[in-house]
């Protein structure tokens, strides 16, 4: 999922849902791959191979970050070359940035590179090192043996990034609320939909048919080789997951170790469509167990003793914020854009029931100064633009997605009825992918091939963003892969909470290849105090 959202990242096609999870869309089922597709699957390989070959010749000029990355020494930043298209490794290249912090233990304890992606598709993974500036204690022991590797993937950042709308206007509030209330609603969602996907096409046409999880995961190899690694070793969380899925599909042989953490189903037949439509019923589940959670803690919050009653008070903000959006710009669309981070992360719980409860005591200024956008961020409000580019192209790419709108409507209009906290702004937020403009693929058939090591999945039961069933098809399809379940939790991205019985195994797994004879069942790490 994306990590690291900027502070009231509202992703809307320029007037439409919210992000929704760091990963979804969908796609209808894939047909079999034709002897024409294996043919370019081929060519392609061929090009990542001579792409590997040119960066492992060339290597990377390590230098200080440029001052406005806002990465201080001792991490380092650089380029690495790939093609746009690898079918023609020799044609059109970009350049993708690198970052690295050193290991921080002896020569002898090096184990060599661990690359991070966090999710999106659009996330940035160029943080990952400052897990070691700020001697972030769960990865103290892991740092020791692995230099920590982020980068941003193709599009993203500051590798040839693409764009779909100004970002000025991608951010303006208040959009229409998500939820249709008539026919002309939904004809105006559609509207932003279709031009959402031709400023895509306007702005980034070059880069569309070519913004896919099969070439991320070449660059991912073009990158091992850069770095002078004869094998990959990689941590991919959310939608990293997938990309870790697809890369250990097409390259086996060159993963040395990898943890997947809160999966995406790799199903051909999930990737997207499917998946947005199972996102957003778990969104519902992990949207009222925070509920139940403030209920319970009422003497902090006095939002109501009964999952309920915080509903009724959530049902009553919304329709005000429709009527008359809270400080002339935070509507229902605003609004879903800040308190979907309480599902999507424990994190969130806290600080969304803060400034909830403000707001039911009279300080509606908090939940404005939370939720709406901050036109003065030019630069946090051009990354915001960036990612949900990515993240749209990215999913329209991957897939076959249906074109005619009586299915998305049928789907999303039976969901809304159990499950109608995300699921229309979820809906309008991948439409763009019904009127794409580029080329839609065929997802890779994630499977196990020879060479492909013991992997490490670890998953929560009730996460929103991935549900669980994404673990274990990911389990099911990579042999002697290990799975790790936390129980009675929901928080996106396992392995960065403090829970010794994950944490441990992890550090096991990385820093020795020990992985349990079995799979593990894990108590739910600490619930979150008011």
């Amino acid at each position: 999922m994306r990590e690291n959202r900027p502070k009231n990242l509202i992703l809307a096609l320029s007037s439409a849902g919210t992000l929704v999870a760091s990963l979804i869309a969908g796609a209808v089922a894939a047909p079999a791959a034709t002897a024409d597709s294996r043919h370019g699957q081929d060519r392609e390989a061929r090009g990542a191979a001579i792409a590997a070959a040119r960066a492992a010749h060339r290597g990377i000029d390590w230098q200080d970050c440029p001052a406005d990355w806002g990465l201080a020494k001792p991490i380092q930043c650089g380029w690495v070359t790939v093609p746009v298209d690898y079918a023609h490794p020799h044609g059109k290249q970009i350049k993708l940035a690198v970052d690295r912090i050193g290991n921080t233990g002896t020569k002898q304890d090096r184990q060599g590179a661990l690359v991070y992606n966090p999710g999106g598709p659009g996330g940035s993974g160029m943080r990952f090192p400052t897990r070691v500036t700020t001697k972030n204690p769960l990865w103290t022991n892991v740092s020791k043996a692995y230099d920590f590797v982020g980068f941003d993937p193709r599009g993203v950042g500051h590798s040839a990034p693409i764009s779909c709308v100004d970002p000025q206007e991608f951010v303006k509030a208040p959009k229409a609320d998500p939820v249709p209330d008539t026919e002309a609603d939904k004809r105006a969602q559609r509207k932003l939909a279709r031009e959402y996907a031709e400023g895509c096409g306007e702005r980034s046409g070059a880069m569309l048919p070519h913004m896919t999880t099969p070439n991320t995961a070449r660059d991912l190899d073009v990158i091992r080789a850069a770095l002078g690694e004869k094998k990959l070793n990689y941590l991919g969380v959310s939608y990293g997951t997938y990309l870790g899925a697809v890369y250990g599909t097409l390259f086996p042989g060159h993963l040395r170790r990898m943890v997947v953490d809160s999966v995406v189903n790799p199903d051909r037949d999930n990737i997207w469509y499917q998946a947005n439509l199972n996102q957003d019923i778990a969104f519902e589940g992990r949207w009222k167990d925070w509920e139940d959670w403030v209920a319970a803690n009422d003497a902090a919050f006095h939002l109501g003793t009964t999952r309920a009653a915080v509903q009724a008070k959530w049902l009553k903000l919304r329709a005000t914020a429709k009527k008359q959006p809270l400080g002339g710009v935070v509507g229902p669309a605003e609004l879903i854009g800040f308190f979907q981070s309480a599902p999507y992360y424990d994190s969130s719980w806290v600080p969304v029931a803060t400034v909830f409860s403000k707001y039911v005591a009279g300080d509606t200024q908090a939940l404005v100064d939370a939720a709406a956008p901050d036109l003065s961020d030019t630069a946090g409000n051009a990354s915001s633009e960036n990612g949900n580019a990515v993240y749209t192209a990215v999913e329209c790419a991957d897939a076959k997605w249906p074109t005619d709108w009586k299915t998305w409507d049928r789907d999303n209009t039976r969901l809304n009825k159990d499950y109608p906290f995300m699921t229309w702004a979820n809906a309008w937020m991948n439409l763009p992918c019904a009127t794409w403009p580029a080329k839609q693929h065929t997802p890779v058939e994630v499977t196990t091939h020879r060479g492909l090591p013991p992997v490490l999945i670890v998953q929560s039961t009730n996460d929103a963003a991935t549900p669980y069933e994404g673990a274990v098809s990911l389990h099911k399809r990579f042999k002697n892969s290990r799975l790790i379940t936390e129980r009675d939790a929901g928080s996106h991205g396992v392995t960065g909470l403090v829970n010794p019985c994950i944490n441990e195994r992890v550090d096991a797994y990385l820093l020795k290849g020990q992985l349990d004879r079995s799979d593990v069942t894990c108590a739910p790490h600490a619930t979150p105090e008011p």
